[in-house]
């Protein structure tokens, strides 16, 4: 996967698909559910040996990145290494990088773009404070960010700063970028309905469906992210869809 790129969009009408399909809405090709449609084969690049910029502790061999290019996995594999070792400039492409997947993940958390404006940054002041002590062990940087990201959403909420806010302004972006009559179910369980919905599963099925669907994560880095097996990331995922299903609206379910 590309970190920096995952189309929303197309995660959005995945979502959308999956949700119809466990409906009756929406035939599926070949049998498949769409909820297995997204590619789990991730390319990974690992870098063995030399000498470690971070204070000494050499876990180089275990440095892995999901990148599709293996261009970029070595970049950011590099990147890793010398942000380690307090190279603050590295540190700011790994920003430029890992930001915009890091937003999307609190914003659909939370639905508030202050929120997630200021949840995002804090989520690389840790990672900042901390990446001296970073480890690899086979674990890729963009996950890593992902949990601390994650575990500051838990907090926030936890410790009852605020309610939880509902804001739409940048939800309905997607509603009407497909057209015609054979769109016209797809289109019509909108996306503002898809993401309220949600909001109402228990937290571990609505971070797994947005690392799936509108992050692009594979199974395996969504496993990473929220410490289950892959196996039961999957039947995490379809739980999830399923659930869904159950909380739209009665014109979308049978009764």
């Amino acid at each position: 996967m590309t970190w920096a790129h995952h189309d929303t969009a197309r995660g959005l009408d995945d979502l959308r698909a999956a949700v119809l399909g466990v409906l009756g809405l929406r035939p599926q090709p070949a049998g498949v559910p769409a909820w297995m449609l997204l590619s789990e084969v991730r390319p990974t690049s690992t870098v063995t040996g030399g000498a470690s910029s971070s204070g000494g502790f050499d876990d180089s061999d275990r440095a892995v990145s999901s990148e599709d290019s293996e261009v970029e996995r070595t970049r950011l594999i590099a990147l890793v290494e010398l942000a380690r070792g307090g190279d603050s400039e590295a540190f700011g492409q790994l920003y430029d990088h890992y930001q915009g997947s890091v937003y999307r993940f609190v914003f659909y958390r939370t639905r508030s773009q202050t929120l997630a404006e200021d949840l995002t940054s804090e989520t690389f002041l840790r990672a900042l404070r901390n990446m001296s002590g970073f480890r690899w062990q086979g674990k890729d940087f963009g996950a890593w960010l992902m949990t601390i990201a994650r575990n500051l959403c838990t907090d926030h909420y936890k410790a009852g700063r605020t309610r939880l806010e509902q804001t739409t302004e940048d939800m309905g972006v997607h509603d009407d970028a497909t057209e015609g009559p054979e769109n016209a179910v797809l289109t019509g369980l909108t996306n503002e309905v898809l993401l309220g919905g949600l909001r109402r599963l228990s937290e571990e099925q609505r971070d797994c469906l947005i690392m799936r669907f509108l992050q692009g994560l594979s199974i395996a880095e969504t496993a990473e992210v929220l410490g289950r097996s892959e196996g039961a990331i999957k039947q995490l995922q379809l739980r999830g869809v399923r659930n869904l299903a159950k909380l739209m609206p009665a014109g979308w379910r049978d009764e």
